[in-house]
């Protein structure tokens, strides 16, 4: 191996392979002899779109462009699409937010009036049933949501009463409907209650909460006409519960395990397990990283070998066989699971790299001010080049977002971009992650701001003194919630010598005004409610001691933003100019809370390592500089 100062080593892995290498992923299904999946189309804007693969593995586009598969409700979406096993295809469309059907060899039809203020998501069909989330926005500022049945005549509502409700299941023979619910001030990773309400007349005539409600129960699933399995949490590790509907409702724990079946529910329709034939289920289970297992029906488990092992999720099932969706070494993808046959990939999953350029996952746990901090360490990496012996290796350190949100130790493409150059990427799960059970994700209750921020420098400061890293070159980026945690690393400790933020919070006030319904009232668990916390707010917001803004920053932003406005951004940026902080800032039209586009994911990810380039002082041939004011 030739030696090269790190950072400037030779790499084949453009940045747009890093943008075509990981698509988003949106639902799988078995639909006849075909499997169909959801797929953001970078090219195309970012769109997406609802592909198949035919049996002679062949695929092709059901949903062409330029219709949009996505929902907003949340804001987050989720659930755009759904299909029948005879090929109806049922989606929200983007611009208008309606649901449209579309038959085979048809056009796309509306079912849903387009009255500018109803959003649909959640889409799910059952029992010859099509349901789903709507969301009407009215005068006042929390929008009316219920679950609806949607058909030639438009939209039903079954049931409402609550602030927020999710993931409908109608039981076999439509006489119940089972639906997750929770209220503000509650984000649903906190307290929900499993409802299960009778249909008498079309609507939900009446219903009883099967949960205590101060747990997180989540993905309700029929088994049979009177029983169902659903996630809960009661001793702090989200496992399954099967539920008998009856006068009494009796529960019984299912496989319990030291592990996690279930997650944050952002978005509208994950689904980490599911019902198989012969009484089994497939279940994805989070420790770290994730991992995907059959139970039997004596509860007995084995471990199911699939390529992901992060964001894994069980998408749908067809008697033995079921779809799987995640991130694996060499992409995201979906699958096609077989017990007791190979895994076959059905889309992405793989690229054209060479495994010789993606990083081995090294699984860090350092002790924190408030217990053990848990992240995955991801070291340069390049077949033809090494650093220097007398210099240690640049890293960035990646802080996810939400932030309850998690990671799992896979390799993508964008921290292969920077370890294939000679710059190392820790990811950290900070206290506050999913993944490690309520008590690590409580960790950062009224404490955002203090444990995130002392977590991502103890995992950092642990890797430099374990000459890992070097202590001097270590820079830190992450989005949204993540890059409040970037700001807020920047001005409270002296860890960092570069930051990047993405869409990032500067000021809790403005965040508690500014963001949306879904989120509107997280604050007052991360930090406190106001008025009567404000003087929290103000002590902890990086925009209120603008003379501790004294670090590197690259600033970027969607100009779209309806979860952290432009504003925010702007604001960092004209209190970073007036110290005479060396600072840029890019604001890229047309996108939102999330980059899509082929040519923004490029151009931000090219201003990443120029960035840290000039800041630390190495070369990043092919790359244009950014201009720093």
């Amino acid at each position: 191996m030739a030696p090269l100062p790190y950072g400037s080593w030779p790499s084949p892995l453009s940045a747009a392979w890093a943008a075509s290498a990981s698509p988003r992923f949106e639902g799988a299904a078995f639909v006849g002899d075909e499997i169909w999946w959801g797929q953001s189309i970078p090219d195309e804007g970012g769109r997406t779109a609802v592909l198949r693969r035919r049996p002679d593995g062949s695929s092709d586009a059901v949903l062409p462009s330029p219709w949009n598969a996505r929902s907003q409700v949340h804001e987050y979406g989720g659930g755009s699409w759904a299909a029948t096993e005879d090929g109806r295809l049922f989606f929200v469309e983007k611009t208008d937010q309606r649901v449209w059907m579309l038959t085979p060899g048809g056009q796309p039809r509306a079912l849903t009036p387009a009255d500018g203020a109803t959003r649909y998501g959640g889409l799910r069909w059952q029992h010859g049933v099509l349901l789903a989330i709507s969301e009407h926005h009215g005068d006042g500022r929390v929008p009316r949501r219920a679950i609806v049945s949607i058909d030639d005549d438009g939209a039903r509502e079954l049931v409402a009463g609550s602030t927020f409700l999710a993931q409908p299941a109608l039981s076999p023979d439509g006489s119940h409907l089972a639906w997750v619910a929770w209220n503000h001030p509650d984000m649903p990773w906190d307290r929900t209650e499993l409802r299960v309400g009778r249909i008498e007349g079309g609507t939900v005539a009446r219903w009883t909460a099967a949960t205590s409600g101060r747990t997180a129960a989540l993905q309700p699933e029929w088994l049979d006409a009177e029983a169902l399995l659903y996630a809960d949490d009661p001793d702090g590790r989200w496992n399954l519960f099967r539920l008998q509907v009856g006068d009494d409702l009796h529960h019984d724990a299912v496989s319990p395990a030291d592990a996690d079946t279930g997650g944050a529910l952002w978005v509208l329709g994950p689904r980490w397990y599911a019902p198989l034939a012969n009484g089994r289920i497939a279940a994805v289970r989070t420790d770290g990283a994730d991992r995907l297992e059959l139970i039997e029906p004596d509860g007995s488990s084995s471990a199911l070998p699939v390529p992901p092992t992060a964001r894994l999720l069980v998408e749908a099932t067809d008697g033995e066989r079921l779809l799987v969706s995640g991130a694996a070494p060499g992409g995201s993808g979906i699958w096609l699971v077989t017990p007791g046959e190979d895994t076959v990939p059905v889309a992405g999953g793989a690229d054209t790299a060479d495994a010789q350029w993606y990083p081995e996952a090294r699984a860090l746990t350092v002790d924190g001010a408030f217990g053990p901090v848990h992240a995955f360490d991801f070291p340069p990496t390049s077949p033809d080049h090494s650093g220097p012996d007398d210099e240690l290796p640049p890293y960035l350190v990646f802080v996810h977002g939400g932030p309850t949100a998690h990671v799992g130790g896979v390799a993508d493409s964008k921290i292969a971009y920077f370890t294939s150059r000679g710059i190392g990427v820790l990811d950290v799960n900070y206290g506050g992650s999913t993944g490690y059970g309520r008590a690590y994700r409580e960790r950062l209750k009224g404490q955002w701001g203090v444990v995130d921020v002392l977590d991502v420098a103890a995992a950092a400061s642990g890797l430099a003194a374990a000459g890992l890293a070097d202590p001097e070159r270590i820079a830190i980026e992450g989005g949204s919630a993540g890059g409040w945690t970037v700001l807020c690393a920047l001005v409270d400790t002296d860890v960092f010598g570069a930051g990047i933020s993405r869409y990032g919070v500067a000021d809790l006030r403005a965040l508690a005004a500014d963001t949306h319904d879904f989120e509107a009232r997280y604050l007052d668990g991360l930090v406190g409610p106001l008025p009567e916390a404000e003087v929290v707010y103000l002590e902890r917001s990086p925009l209120t001691r603008p003379e501790r803004l004294r670090t590197p920053l690259l600033i970027q932003q969607g100009a779209d933003d309806a979860v952290v406005p432009p504003s925010q951004s702007e604001a960092l940026r004209d209190a970073l100019a007036a110290r005479g902080v060396p600072h840029a800032y890019v604001l890229y039209e047309g996108e939102g809370h999330g980059f899509r586009r082929t040519e923004t994911i490029v151009h931000a990810l090219e201003s990443e390592l120029a960035f840290l380039g000039q800041v630390f002082g190495f070369p990043t041939p092919g790359v244009a500089p950014v201009p720093l004011d």
